[in-house]
């Protein structure tokens, strides 16, 4: 595996600075991490661009992180697939059953039951970055 720097992509980011998904996205961007903001309703998150899908980024990211509905999260494990990103973090909450077995059965590495929130900031599962 090559050692470029990880390139988070943040799926179901919201303008309100209560939702999970700003929470996510800006954590991850104070701690000095690249990350993208994806989301089809916005064009900005605060001063970010947002983009509308995983294509539309300046770059492939390598990790996707979900922070949206279960139902949705189904659909965008299969862009992942297309896109040809190798490890999805399914937030909890946003989690499925038919995604998870996806990801396993096309050779994309899940991350489940855990936030990355807790995690990059040095929890037990921070070797999963």
């Amino acid at each position: 595996m090559s050692n470029k720097k990880e390139i988070f992509a943040v799926i179901g980011v919201s303008e309100n600075p209560e939702k999970y998904g700003n929470k996510v996205f800006f954590s991850l961007k104070e701690s000095g991490k690249k990350v993208y903001p994806i989301n089809p309703k916005y064009d900005f998150i605060e001063s970010e661009r947002c983009y509308k899908k995983i294509s539309d980024l300046p770059e492939k990211p390598t990790t996707v992180i979900t922070v949206i509905k279960p139902e949705v999260t189904r659909k965008i494990v299969k862009e992942c697939l297309e896109e040809g990103i190798k490890k999805v973090w399914l937030q909890p909450g946003s989690e499925s059953e038919e995604a998870i077995n996806f990801c396993k059965e096309n050779g994309i590495k899940v991350i489940t039951n855990a936030c990355i929130m807790v995690n990059q900031k040095g929890g037990k599962n921070e070797k999963n970055f």
